[in-house]
Order: C-alpha cells, then sequence, then structure tokens
C-alpha cells in the first residue's frame, strides 16, 4: 500500500514537473520585484471564485474547469476597454466619411476588418494571460536597449496621435451641446479634467472603472442606435452591403480608412496589460486556459457591440448624405450641422444626440489612451513612479499639442480635416512596431509554452498583419506622392522611409533571436525560488 502511494506520488511530482516545463510561469513574489514595474498590483486584482460551483474547487490542475456564467461576468471588463479603440472619434470619422461617399457598399469590409481585429486582440491577451507580462514589459527583455527605446518611442507617437484625435473629438461634442459657446481650446481643457476625474475611480478598483465605461459605451449604443432609428436606412441596403463584397475605384481610399482604423497600436499593448486584472494561478494549465477561454467570449461580445455601433453611424450617414454634394465634404466638425439641416430638429434635435455619442466616444477613448500610456511607459523603460504622476505625464504629451492645435484650428475646418488625415498616417506608420512583437512571442514555444498558436492560425495572423501593413502601405504612398513636394522634403522622406523599412526588416528577422534569450530568462526565473 505504502509502494503503491509512493509510486502515486512520483507520478503526479512527474506530471506537475511536466506542466511547469511547458507552461510559462511568472515569477513568483520577491523582494527584488517590489521596484518592479507591474500592470496590476496583486491587492488590484480581481479574485475568481464561483461560489456556485464546488466542482471547481476538485478539478485537476491541467483539466479546464467547468463553463460557469458567474465566472464569465468576473472575467467581462477588459474586452470592453479593448472595444473603445475600435469606436474613437477617428473611427467614427471613418465611418461617416465611408457612408457618405460609399454608401452601403462597405459593410462586408468594415464586419471582416472587425474580425480581423479580433484575431489580433486575442493574440494580445493570449500573451498577456499566458506570460504574465504585457506586451511592453516583454519587448524591454527581449530586444536590445536602442531598439527597446525605438520601439517605445514609436508607440508614444502612436499614442498620442490617437489622443489627439480623441481629445479634439470630445472637445467637437463639448461645443455641440454647449450651442458654440465654449470653443474648442476650452473643450480640450474639460476633456483633459475629466480624464482625471475618471482615473481617479480606478483607486475604488477595476470593477468601479469598468462600469464607467460600460456606461459610455451604452451611451453612444443608445445615441447611434436613435440616430438610425431617426433616419430609418435601408435594410435591404443593409443586408446586401453586408454580405455582397463590392469595392470600385472610387472608394478604394474609404476601403483603406476602414481597415486601417481597426488595429491601433496602443491598444494592442494595452489589451495584453488589461487581462492581468484578474487573479489567475499561473501554475495551473487549466485556469490559464479557462481565463483564456472566457476573455475570447468576452471580446468577441464586446466586438460585435463595437461593430452594431460602427454600423449605425456608417448607415446613417448613407441613407442621408450617399450620392449628395456633402459627401465629400463631411468630416466631425460639420457632421452635426448637416444631419440638422437634414433631419431637423423634432423632439430631441439630431444634432444633440450625436454630440453626445461623440462625447462618449471621445472621453471613453481618451481615458483609455491613458491608461495605455501608463502601461507602455511602465513596461518599456520601468520607472518605478506613482500611478497619478504618469497618468499626468501621458496626460500632459497630448494636451499640450492638442491645446496649440485648438487654439490655432479653432474656426478652420479645413485644417482640422487635413490635421486628421496627418495624424492617421502617423498612426499606420507605427502599426508593424506593435504587430511584428506581438506574432513574434506568441508564436514561440519558450515563450509562451504549450499556450503558443499552431503554425495554421500562426500563418493566418501574419497574413493579417501583412494585408494591414501593406493597406496602410498603400494610404502612405498615397497621402506622401500627394503631400510631398520640394526637393529637400523629398530626401527627408526617403531617408525616413529607408530606414523605417530598415527597422521592420530588423524586427522581423530578429525573431528567430527572440526565443532563445527569452527561455534563459524565463527558465532563470521561473526557477530562481526553490519552491519550484
Amino acid at each position: 500500500m505504502d509502494a503503491s502511494e509512493t509510486r502515486e506520488e512520483e507520478s503526479g511530482s512527474k506530471d506537475s514537473n511536466e506542466t511547469n516545463r511547458l507552461l510559462p510561469i511568472p515569477s513568483p513574489p520577491s523582494s527584488t520585484e517590489d521596484d518592479e514595474e507591474v500592470a496590476f498590483d496583486s491587492r488590484e486584482k480581481i479574485l475568481i471564485v464561483d461560489a456556485d460551483s464546488a466542482s471547481t474547487l476538485n478539478v485537476d490542475g491541467d483539466q479546464v474547469p467547468p463553463f460557469s456564467w458567474k465566472k464569465l461576468w468576473l472575467f467581462t471588463g477588459p474586452g470592453f476597454l479593448m472595444s473603445i479603440a475600435f469606436l474613437d472619434p477617428g473611427n467614427l470619422e471613418g465611418d461617416l466619411q465611408s457612408g457618405a461617399v460609399a454608401g452601403y457598399s462597405l459593410l462586408w469590409l468594415l464586419m471582416w476588418a472587425t474580425v480581423m481585429g479580433l484575431l489580433i486582440q486575442l493574440l494580445s491577451a493570449r500573451v498577456g494571460v499566458a506570460t504574465g507580462r504585457h506586451l511592453a514589459e516583454l519587448c524591454r527583455e527581449e530586444y536590445p536597449n536602442w531598439a527597446r527605446f525605438v520601439l517605445w518611442f514609436m508607440a508614444e507617437v502612436a499614442l498620442i496621435g490617437a489622443d489627439i484625435q480623441e481629445v479634439i473629438g470630445s472637445a467637437i461634442a463639448i461645443q455641440i451641446l454647449s450651442h458654440g459657446v465654449l470653443p474648442l481650446w476650452a473643450g480640450v481643457i474639460i476633456t483633459a479634467l475629466d480624464c482625471f476625474i475618471f482615473l481617479f475611480l480606478e483607486n475604488y478598483g477595476v470593477r468601479k472603472l469598468e462600469a464607467v465605461f460600460a456606461v459610455l459605451i451604452a451611451t453612444m449604443a443608445l445615441s447611434f442606435a436613435w440616430m438610425f432609428g431617426d433616419t430609418q436606412p435601408s435594410g435591404k441596403e443593409l443586408l446586401v452591403g453586408i454580405l455582397v463584397p463590392r469595392l470600385s475605384s472610387k472608394t478604394i481610399r474609404q476601403a483603406v480608412g476602414v481597415v486601417g482604423c481597426v488595429i491601433m497600436p496602443h491598444n494592442v499593448f494595452l489589451h495584453s496589460a488589461l487581462v492581468q486584472s484578474r487573479n489567475i494561478d499561473p501554475k495551473k494549465k487549466g485556469c490559464v486556459q479557462e481565463a483564456l477561454n472566457y476573455y475570447s467570449i468576452e471580446s468577441s461580445v464586446a466586438l460585435l457591440v463595437s461593430f452594431m455601433i460602427n454600423l449605425f453611424l456608417t448607415t446613417v450617414f448613407a441613407k442621408g448624405f450617399y450620392g449628395t454634394k456633402q459627401a465629400n465634404s463631411i468630416g466631425l466638425v460639420n457632421a452635426g450641422q448637416y444631419l440638422q439641416e437634414k433631419y431637423g430638429g423634432g423632439y430631441l434635435p439630431i444634432l444633440y444626440i450625436w454630440g453626445i455619442g461623440l462625447l462618449a466616444a471621445g472621453q471613453s477613448s481618451t481615458i483609455t489612451g491613458t491608461y495605455a500610456g501608463q502601461f507602455i511607459m511602465g513596461g518599456f523603460l520601468n520607472l518605478p513612479m506613482k500611478k497619478w504622476l504618469r497618468a499626468l505625464i501621458t496626460r500632459s504629451c497630448a494636451i499640450v499639442p492638442t491645446m496649440i492645435i485648438a487654439l490655432i484650428f479653432n474656426t478652420s475646418e479645413a485644417s482640422l480635416d487635413i490635421l486628421n488625415e496627418w495624424l492617421n498616417v502617423l498612426q499606420s506608420i507605427q502599426i508593424p512596431f506593435a504587430l511584428i512583437p506581438l506574432l513574434t512571442l506568441v508564436s514561440k514555444e519558450q515563450v509562451m509554452g504549450v499556450l503558443r498558436i499552431g503554425p495554421v492560425l500562426e500563418r493566418l495572423a501574419w497574413t493579417v498583419a501583412a494585408l494591414v501593413m501593406v493597406i496602410n502601405g498603400y494610404l502612405l504612398l498615397d497621402f506622401f506622392v500627394s503631400e510631398v513636394k520640394g526637393l529637400l522634403f523629398g530626401f527627408l522622406v526617403f531617408t525616413g522611409t529607408a530606414a523605417y523599412v530598415a527597422f521592420i526588416i530588423y524586427l522581423i528577422t530578429r525573431g528567430s533571436d527572440l526565443s532563445s534569450n527569452c527561455f534563459s530568462l524565463e527558465m532563470s526565473k521561473r526557477y530562481s525560488n526553490p519552491g519550484n
């Protein structure tokens, strides 16, 4: 009997060692880690406990516990915060321009672009859950200092570009809702202050902050659904637009914009950090896989909601402005006025419904932008710093240039549209510097263990990434061909492009060398504690 028990213990020990070898386990807490930046402190994490399902307590560590609605609710949150990047003012402007210029013909592309965005975001969540670190932290550990600083700089530039659009969008909404009493620069100040107020809620727990975002998303959904019901777009044309792919030479620019707006560089970094807000036992493969399953469900639902909101907005402007003389001149600044002229006032003027939806989009996206900025700075630089101070720094990086822009372009709609084009280009340039590290790391067994993606999914992910980068490359080429004038400016653009391409090639080729570095790092951390 004793010999049998001994053999069982040895077998269990062997299985446990095999699991530890294959599953990447974050290093245990130690005194040296107190000074290291983490996405969430242990006291901030949400404990995942299903009191209604006692059977889960007896589940083996390698076995995925049975599905639980209560657990799904506890895991719900990060995906909806991530989905806000699909609903920021830049995306909304792309929606309304797509509807006004292309009508219903690009709805199919909007749907498949959202699916591509979901794939990338699920991979980001996978990295965060499997490794216990977010993407910025992994980049800090895997790349040499010079490459790490370049990646950090590029991520910050992309974030600032997105933040300027989001703050300007909020300021435009405040101007609309104040009936023009508050100028653009005043809206910028209000947006900055509101952001700090919302971030203050984080002190009361992650769930409170997630609840605020849920209210803002619901506000957008109700506002744009109201507009959809008020304008009554064609249901038949809507279904045809979703099910039948159509693309013409006249709508190619809008098509590129629809796909290009899906992948936001800062959002890739953000999602890999947000998923660490739940307290998951990293030593149990079953618990890690369970977390990935729940995150996949809630992220899919969140992006379905974002797709419906984008669909509402696109079809409203397709119904009202497709084929009209205003179609090519419509933007965030004048969209509300055009809607008011087209559909009139009524019990609740459509201008103010649009303003409320736009304000919710701007406020929510600026908060997530600040949130992402904290993770990016902390992950790449590992600077021990109070959260409020990091939030102040990241917020100031966007507010200062936005205030200057608001003062300069306060009365010029055309100038704001040109500025928006430049900001879209700025963010498009940064996309490879988030996607390439993500896909490189998520496909490495030494980083992900048994949770690495398979060869089929890996090829699919690289295909999606290549498609997005090629489409954004087309946007960049088209933009620079029309905007670059003069020999000196052309030379600077050519030099910058050569350096840009060289760095992308470096990141791709460097991927084959990361595994050995990451392997030694993971193993040294994993077994630094004798208890492992």
